[in-house]
């Protein structure tokens, strides 16, 4: 090893050295200078700089990986340093730019050659290169931050590769980056740590063709999908209530621009393998015993998303919702309204898209029969208010729709086999044609689907109904029937109504309809 290190050090090493790394917080991300120098003290490597658990096992990583690549480490003290110190630093994704920097105090790299570049990755003891979670969201903070190169483990190229306007270089080895980057030593074969399993798009060949019956119930999810509005579904068990909430994503245009990507970083950040863009609407169906962190995000130490998150863009499906955490149910309220959420702990911060559509689903009380045509209900009185009650009243003034799914009866099974049943594909076909109407209405606007506008935009002189076909809205909310928050509701349902029946304004029929799918009683 002496003479290789002999050969691929100077005559005089220089005594400081720079590199760059992101630091993620959520989906944003800023660029983080990674500062080493060497000092004449007691031969040691002090990394400072507000690195997590994980981040100050590097020096122990570092060591290793720079010992089996063909150097050695510097035999005077060695101190790295993460700018801006302020910022929280997790994971051991700044391994590789740890490791550039050291050998760029001693000279083993030409650190002009380094340039603007940005390093991500994890070192394995023997110097391999290990892919990190969140390289996309990663190298998406390097684009915006300017930089114009970004070096990942060869495992991760695809998906660093799908951002467009950065070169990207994948390496297997610190001993392969190294030798790119003037240290003269001969090339060593290794074999590439592998990623992890790609999670391929949600793709099922679930047709509402499928579904017996429940005229009502599909155009009421061609409705929620055309607008973008949340539902409820209560019924007994086996009316179907989950197999139509499965048909949803189907109905859902792919994602485009910055929401497919958006899509696939979180893909990335919650630690699966990518190598492609993700343009189906994602599907999140959590079990009712998740946590109140499982559904929102957070964790003990790296910030993860959660199923909000995860959900953003497409469906998120709480199956038995009543049997959830009522604090979990709650803990709903604010991304349904902003579309995003913050997760705070005491040394970082992490902001997530969350604009997903809810579906949720419920028995009408706790053995299920309560209102059903065939079956007979045993609770009393006070459970089923006490089962129900589970949905409290801010979060149920967030549904747009709230639908009573029933079983299919005999009738209905033998009507059903006489009438042409819709197909998922002609459903899709009225959702993106109400979208597209919507989205020439809205142009100039931040919105592009009804179930984003606000209030006070739908209520403007220029954009409300005509006062004859606002009469029985405006007899609700008189009569404390809706709140305003439902009233803007229930004016958004009744322009995806108006979007579905090619109008170009709601009339007294959509915003009556509309109020009668929100009805509890619909």
């Amino acid at each position: 090893m002496s003479a290789a290190v002999a050969s691929a050090s100077p005559a005089a090493p220089a005594s400081t050295a720079r590199a760059a790394a992101v630091a993620l917080e959520g989906l944003t991300g800023r660029i983080v200078e990674i500062e080493a120098a060497l000092t004449n003290q007691k031969p040691a490597l002090k990394l400072v700089g507000l690195p997590d658990t994980a981040l100050r096992e590097a020096q122990a990583r570092v060591r290793s990986a720079v010992e089996h690549s063909g150097f050695e480490m510097p035999s005077r003290h060695l101190t790295v340093n993460l700018s801006p110190a302020a910022v929280p630093k997790h994971g051991s994704g700044f391994d590789l730019g740890i490791a550039v920097a050291v050998l760029g105090t001693t000279g083993s790299i030409e650190r002009e050659a380094v340039g603007d570049a940005v390093f991500l990755g994890e070192l394995g003891l023997d110097g391999r290169l290990r892919p990190v979670p969140g390289v996309l969201p990663a190298v998406r903070a390097a684009v915006r931050a300017g930089r114009s190169r970004i070096v990942v483990p060869a495992a991760s190229e695809a998906e660093a590769s799908l951002v467009d306007g950065i070169e990207v270089v994948a390496v297997p080895s610190l001993r392969a980056l190294a030798i790119r980057y003037g240290a003269p030593l001969d090339p060593v074969d290794v074999e590439p740590v592998p990623g992890p399993p790609v999670r391929r798009e949600r793709r099922t060949a679930a047709d509402l063709a499928d579904v017996v019956g429940h005229v009502e119930a599909i155009e009421a999810l061609v409705v929620a999908a055309a607008g973008g509005h949340h539902l409820l579904m209560t019924g007994p068990p086996g009316a179907g209530k989950t197999m139509l909430a499965t048909r949803l994503p189907g109905l859902l245009p792919d994602l485009t621009g910055d929401a497919a990507l958006d899509a696939t970083s979180i893909a990335s950040l919650a630690g699966h393998g990518v190598d492609r863009v993700h343009a189906r609407p994602p599907w999140e169906a959590p079990h009712h015993t998740a946590s109140e962190a499982s559904i929102i995000g957070g964790g003990s130490g790296r910030i993860r998303p959660g199923a909000v998150t995860r959900a953003s863009g497409g469906v998120l499906f709480l199956d038995e919702a009543p049997e959830f955490s009522p604090s979990v149910l709650d803990s709903l309220r604010q991304p349904l309204e902003s579309g995003r959420v913050s997760v705070h702990r005491a040394a970082a911060r992490a902001d997530f898209p969350a604009r997903f559509q809810l579906v949720l689903a419920a028995n009408p009380c706790p053995c299920g029969q309560w209102g059903s045509t065939d079956g007979v209900c045993t609770c009393p009185a006070s459970a089923r208010q006490r089962y129900l009650g589970r949905l409290s009243g801010p979060l149920l003034d967030r549904i747009d729709i709230r639908l009573h799914v029933d079983r299919v009866t005999k009738a209905e099974l033998r009507l059903s086999r006489e009438l042409p049943r819709t197909t998922t594909a002609a459903a899709r076909e009225r959702v993106l044609a109400a979208r597209d109407r919507a989205a020439r209405r809205l142009a100039g606007t931040p919105w592009s689907i009804n179930a984003e506008v606000p209030g006070v935009w739908l209520r403007h002189s220029d954009q409300e109904p005509a006062d004859s076909a606002r009469a029985p809205l405006d007899a609700a909310l008189e009569r404390g029937l809706v709140t305003l928050r439902g009233h803007d509701r229930v004016l958004r349902l009744a322009w995806t109504l108006a979007d579905l029946g090619g109008l170009d304004r709601p009339g007294r029929a959509e915003i009556g309809r509309a109020l009668t799918m929100r009805s509890p009683g619909a």
